[in-house]
């Protein structure tokens, strides 16, 4: 069976609301997602908000054009980071990578 993949993509990004509202529209997150890093760490690990068919398939979300947003915003990317492998060590069924490279 094949993951339902999902891109982010942060072309454009330069802070932590843009990322939460890249975020929001990828992963069609409902209207009272909080916008902060514990709304998104809950998110990605509650399976009622995850896109159709994404629990009995997986989900693999893939991060692109993070590099200048990393760049701008250490601090904020770091803890980007920790929110994604925290959600990946609680969620099985949950994978995210970072794309390497261009558009």
């Amino acid at each position: 069976m094949t993951e339902l993949t999902v891109t982010v993509d942060l072309e454009g990004v330069t802070d932590k609301a843009g990322l939460m509202d890249r975020c929001a529209r990828a992963l069609e997150l409902p209207d009272w997602f909080g916008r902060n890093w514990d709304a998104l760490a809950d998110s990605l690990s509650d399976h009622t908000v995850w896109p159709a068919d994404a629990v009995e398939q997986g989900l693999l979300i893939v991060v692109r054009n993070w590099r200048p947003y990393a760049e701008a915003r250490p601090g904020e990317w770091r803890t980007a980071l920790d929110v994604f492998g925290e959600a990946v060590d609680r969620t099985p069924a949950l994978s995210v990578v970072l794309a390497l490279g261009g558009a």
